[in-house]
C-alpha cells in the first residue's frame, strides 16, 4: 500500500509522538499512529552510507540524536515537534523508492527527500495538522540531504545561493540540527567530514545573517529574480520592467479556487483549463494539447497587452508551476500566487456535486503530485483555506 493512503492518527495524537525529555521514544505508539512507519524496519539501506542497518534503526537514532541537540533542546514546544515531525518522517519514502543494483548489490533510494516530502504532505493533510507546522515539516524533509553538499555540488551551485534561497523557504537552524541529527544517527566512514561541513555550513549561515530568518534583500523583486538565477547583488534593487500583474491559482480541484477568483478577482479576464475544455467541447483528458495551445494563446495576448489576468489553474506540482512561471516572468510579469486547500471530505463531497469529468478517483490520484508553493517562487504567496479537522483527545 502507498504511503500516501496509509492511516494517520489525528494531529492531536500526532503531538504526543514526541516524548517529553526524560522519557523514552515509543516507536510501537509511532507506528500505530503512522501505519506508513511500519515498513521501515524492514526496509534495507546501504551499508556504506547506513552500516547501522535498516531505515527504521536508522530512524530511531537520528531521533535521538536531535533530541541531544542545542537547538532542539532550546526552541519552542511547535518547533521542537516540527524537528521531531521531519526526522521521524524524513525517511518515509525509501521503501518505496528503493532500488537494489543486481551486479553489486548497492542499494539506493533515489528521489526519497522529494518523495517524502509530498507523502508527509498528505498524511499531515489528513490528521488534521495546521498548514504553518505541516509546511515546514515537509521542506525539512524535502531538503534534508542538501546541507551535506553545499560544498561540494555537482552543479556548481554557489554555497551563499543555497543559504540564502533556503532561508527564504525554511529555518536554517532547524534545518541544520536535522542535518547533524541525521549524520550523527548512522554509521559511515565519512561521517567526521560530513560533520565538519556542516560546522562550516554554519558559519556560513550565520554570516548571512539567515540563521533563523530570512536573508535580506532590497526588495521582493530583487529577492525573486536572484532565486531564478539572475546575477545581483541582494542589497541593491533591481528595478522591474513593465508587465502584467498576475494571480495564478494554486491547489487540489474542488479547492474554491473559482470562489475566490470570483471575490476577489471578479473584474479581471480569467486564463482557465478547464473554461478552455468547455469553449472546445472536450471532456477532462481530452486532447490536453489543444487545451494547452488554447490557455498559452490567451495568456500571451494578455501579458502582450500587460494587462492584469488571473491563470486558475491547479498548479500542483513544482514542475506544473514552473512551466506557466517562466512563461510570466518571460513577459516581465508581477506574479502573486494563492493557494487554497479543503480537508479530503470536503474535497470529494464538492468534487461530487460539481458538473465535471474529474472523477474522485481521479483527484486522489493527483496527491501525488502535490507540491505546495514555495516563497521563493513569487513576488507574493499566499495561502488560504488552511482548514484543520476536529482532532481527538
Amino acid at each position: 500500500m502507498a504511503p500516501l493512503m496509509m492511516r494517520v492518527a489525528p494531529y492531536a495524537i500526532l503531538r504526543k509522538l514526541l516524548p517529553l525529555p526524560g522519557q523514552d521514544l515509543d516507536w510501537a505508539l509511532c507506528c500505530e499512529a503512522i501505519e506508513a512507519l511500519r515498513v521501515l524496519d524492514t526496509t534495507p539501506q546501504d551499508p556504506v552510507h547506513h552500516a547501522e542497518g535498516d531505515v527504521g534503526t536508522h530512524t530511531r537514532w537520528v531521533i535521538a540524536c536531535l533530541r541531544e541537540d542545542a537547538t532542539f533542546q532550546q526552541a519552542l514546544p511547535d518547533r521542537q515537534w516540527v524537528m521531531f515531525m521531519a526526522v521521524l518522517l524524513h525517511d518515509i519514502a525509501k521503501p518505496a523508492t528503493t532500488v537494489v543494483d543486481e551486479a553489486t548489490g548497492r542499494i539506493r533510494q533515489p528521489g526519497h527527500s522529494a518523495r517524502g516530502a509530498v507523502d508527509a504532505r498528505v498524511l499531515l493533510w489528513l490528521s488534521g495538522c495546521p498548514w504553518e507546522l505541516r509546511e515546514a515539516i515537509c521542506r525539512l524533509i524535502a531538503v534534508h540531504q542538501q546541507p551535506f553538499f553545499v560544498w561540494h555540488s555537482h552543479r556548481g551551485t554557489p554555497p551563499e545561493y543555497v543559504v540564502r534561497k533556503l532561508s527564504w523557504e525554511l529555518c536554517w537552524a532547524e534545518l541544520l540540527a536535522v542535518a547533524r541529527a541525521d549524520m550523527r544517527g548512522r554509521i559511515c566512514q565519512d561521517q567526521a567530514s560530513h560533520l565538519d561541513d556542516l560546522l562550516l555550513l554554519e558559519e556560513l549561515v550565520r554570516e548571512e545573517g539567515a540563521w533563523d530568518r530570512p536573508r535580506s534583500f532590497a526588495d521582493a523583486h530583487t529577492a525573486l529574480q536572484y532565486f531564478r538565477g539572475t546575477r545581483l547583488y541582494p542589497d541593491e534593487p533591481l528595478h522591474p520592467q513593465p508587465g502584467s500583474r498576475v494571480t495564478v491559482m494554486c491547489g487540489l480541484p474542488a479547492s474554491g479556487k473559482n470562489h475566490w477568483v470570483a471575490k476577489h478577482r471578479p473584474d479581471l479576464p480569467v486564463v482557465s483549463f478547464d473554461d478552455a475544455r468547455e469553449v472546445l467541447g472536450l471532456a477532462h483528458g481530452d486532447n490536453e494539447g489543444k487545451v494547452v495551445h488554447q490557455v498559452w494563446d490567451q495568456a500571451r495576448a494578455l501579458l502582450r497587452a500587460q494587462a492584469p489576468f488571473v491563470w486558475n489553474a491547479t498548479h500542483l506540482s513544482h514542475s506544473m508551476r514552473d512551466k506557466t512561471l517562466d512563461l510570466l516572468y518571460a513577459y516581465h510579469a508581477q506574479v502573486d500566487i494563492v493557494h487554497l486547500e479543503q480537508p479530503l471530505p470536503e474535497l470529494l463531497r464538492r468534487n461530487q456535486r460539481r458538473d465535471t469529468t474529474l472523477t474522485n478517483a481521479a483527484l486522489l490520484r493527483m496527491l501525488h503530485r502535490w507540491e505546495a508553493p514555495l516563497p521563493t517562487e513569487a513576488h507574493q504567496v499566499m495561502y488560504e483555506g488552511g482548514v484543520t479537522l476536529p482532532s481527538a483527545g
